[in-house]
């Protein structure tokens, strides 16, 4: 990581602390599925102290492959509607609650540029699903402005840990 990236990953501290206080609070615990982000929602919450009483696991789910042996994501619905989509980003974060520990986990697959975009899903596309057990996983389908790949991942995350600040309330 640059130091430019760690600077903007300490920006979304205050909001990285207020999921884990409020995971805390509920004594519940996350996971993350990540493809676009590699890690970063995982790192926003780990880099706070004490985020090992509600981070259970992370997992970065870049390849096709990886969400199919790692989250259970059926290999015939990425090839079917593309990993870049709502019905896999349920899937991955769907999976992710049944391989782990937690009670909510979250989700995100897009397309961070600069290239792989398309006029259908074009870069900055980026779905985000929360599964949270006993309730129905919910998503976002988000189109960042293309201001650059550290952008869009960096937004990606602030809407994902938005998003299990929303599922929690």
């Amino acid at each position: 990581m640059t130091d430019a990236s760690l600077t903007e990953l300490e920006d979304l501290s205050p909001l990285a602390t207020k999921v884990l206080d409020a995971l805390k609070a509920r004594k519940k615990m996350v996971a993350t599925a990540e493809s676009c982000t590699g890690g970063l929602i995982a790192g926003a919450l780990t880099e706070i102290a004490g985020s090992s009483a509600v981070v259970d696991r992370g997992f970065v789910t870049y390849s096709n492959e990886a969400k199919t042996e790692m989250l259970g994501v059926p290999a015939n619905l990425i090839t079917k509607v593309g990993a870049v989509s709502k019905d896999v980003a349920i899937a991955m974060a769907e999976g992710a609650l049944k391989r782990s520990r937690a009670d909510i986990a979250v989700s995100v697959t897009g397309i961070a540029g600069p290239g792989g975009g398309s006029d259908e899903k074009p870069v900055g596309t980026v779905h985000i699903a929360v599964a949270h057990k006993g309730q129905p996983t919910t998503h976002l389908h988000c189109w960042f402005a293309d201001r650059g790949r550290q952008s869009i991942r960096l937004e990606t995350v602030q809407t994902a840990l938005t998003a299990i600040l929303d599922a929690l309330n």
